[in-house]
This record gives structure tokens, C-alpha cells and sequence, in this order.
């Protein structure tokens, strides 16, 4: 059988999903949770979107297979009693074999958060961006929309990127202001590594007046990751939505939820 679930997590003391050989991941705490409760130590997850170490994740999906039967409350109650306070799964669902939690979406949506103003955060620290120069929410919102479209970003992933190619299509991208708050929301059909973090890096620069508008339009077309902003921190994003087909009927963050969520 096939179990998609619902997960949200603070990527703070976590080096990222993936596995790796001795740091602390997602996927290995949730792996060892889930075959707790499926009594097995042979679970292996397929998570939607591989967020990087102190990425933030508000509705990351992933799915597994397991011949235990158990009722749906297990896969929740039951996996949250074995993850550490810093993981939880939000819903579990059982879906069909051609559901595959990477392949079957057909986008992803990230939220950018910056606290701009001239002192750093202390009760948001690790949660939020920081930058203490006066940002022009609106010059960047105008320099952004040049990425929206399906274009090479190659100036846009990081230098270690294994992609097989670096064309993806961004659906949309808004650059809002809410007091001292800037969010950079970004919705496309697939991200390289760390491309959110040099948009959000890039935009920044614009925004603090040191490039023009149109600087990331010629980014774009230089295909060069050496002329493209900093790679803004980890601690500002947070992975909002991962869009599926209607057939799968999986579960979607409702309004509310959203408006009650700051990093959504």
C-alpha cells in the first residue's frame, strides 16, 4: 500500500531532507518514525521537494509503501509520537501506485520573509531573513517579474546543482511589504538548489538600490551564477505548497490556515 503524508518542519536543526551520512535530516527522522509504527526498519520516503539544511517547511508531501495495515490515525498520532518537536505530520492519506510524491506535482510554492529594519530579530531568529539596509518592496516586485516565464536559470542555482538542466517555468512571483516585513512569494513548476535563496539574494540588491531593474533580466540571459546576488539565508524560507492533479484528491491548506500561518 501506498501512504502519502502531510509534513511540516523547522529546518533549524535540521541539515536538510535528504539523507546523509551522519548530519541530523528530515528524511532519516522520519523514516525511523514511521517503521515504529509500521514495525519494520525497511520504510524509504519520496519527499516532493529536498529543502536544504535551515529551510523551513509549512506542507511538504512525501509518500511511502508499506505492506503494514494500519488505520490512518496511526500514520499521524502515531508517527508524531516518535518525531521530536521540530517534525510533525499534519494528514495521512493512502493513494494509488502512480502517485509519486516528486513526480506526480506539478508545482511548488515558497515564501521568502525578511524583517527589514536596522536591528536583528531575536524571538523570530532562524525563522526570518534580516536585513538592516531600507528595502524598496516595490522596485523589487518590478525587478522580479523579467523571471516569470520558462527560461534557463543557470545564473540562478547553486554551483553544486545536480539537475540535468537548469530550465524551469515560474509561474508567478510577488514582492509585498507588511510593515517591517518583506515577503518574496514564488510559485513554479520546479526549483534548482538554492534558487529561491539567490532570487531572494538578487532581489535584495535591487531593492537596497545597488542594481538597477533590469538587472535580473540580464542575468538570465548571461547564464552565469558569478554575476547573481548572495545566496540570501535559509532561515527566511519556508516551502508553502506543492500542487497535484484533482485525480489524487490530496489534501489542500484551507484559506484560514493560510491566513493564520505567517509562512504561508
Amino acid at each position: 500500500m501506498r501512504i502519502a503524508l502531510g509534513l511540516e518542519y523547522d529546518g533549524g536543526r535540521f541539515h536538510g531532507f535528504e539523507r546523509q551520512v551522519g548530519p541530523r535530516t528530515v528524511q532519516e527522522e522520519l523514516e525511523r518514525a514511521i517503521g515504529k509504527v509500521a514495525a519494520t526498519e525497511n520504510v524509504r520516503v519520496i519527499c516532493a521537494g529536498r529543502t536544504d539544511a535551515g529551510v523551513h517547511a509549512a506542507w511538504q508531501v512525501v509518500h511511502f509503501d508499506s505492506d503494514a495495515r494500519r488505520p490512518l490515525k496511526a500514520w499521524v498520532q502515531g508517527v508524531n509520537r516518535y518525531l521530536a518537536d521540530d517534525a510533525a505530520v499534519l494528514w495521512a492519506q493512502p493513494v494509488s501506485d502512480r502517485f509519486h510524491a516528486r513526480f506526480s506535482a506539478t508545482g511548488r510554492r515558497y515564501r521568502y520573509r525578511i524583517l527589514n529594519r536596522p536591528i536583528r530579530p531575536a524571538i523570530e531568529a532562524g525563522r526570518v531573513a534580516w536585513e538592516y539596509r531600507p528595502l524598496d518592496a516595490r522596485s523589487m516586485h518590478r525587478a522580479a517579474q523579467s523571471l516569470v516565464g520558462e527560461h534557463d536559470f543557470t545564473s540562478f542555482r547553486a554551483a553544486g546543482c545536480q539537475a540535468r538542466q537548469p530550465v524551469r517555468r515560474l509561474y508567478r512571483i510577488d514582492v509585498t511589504r507588511k510593515g517591517q516585513y518583506i515577503t518574496i512569494d514564488i510559485h513554479a513548476n520546479a526549483f534548482l538548489q538554492q534558487m529561491v535563496r539567490i532570487i531572494a539574494g538578487t532581489l535584495i540588491a535591487v531593492g537596497a538600490n545597488e542594481r538597477p531593474l533590469e538587472w535580473p533580466a540580464s542575468l538570465l540571459a548571461a547564464r552565469d551564477r558569478r554575476l547573481a546576488g548572495i545566496t540570501a539565508p535559509p532561515a527566511g524560507l519556508c516551502l508553502v505548497g506543492i500542487d497535484y492533479p484533482a485525480t489524487f484528491a490530496l489534501p489542500v491548506p484551507t484559506a484560514d490556515e493560510r491566513d493564520d500561518n505567517p509562512h504561508w
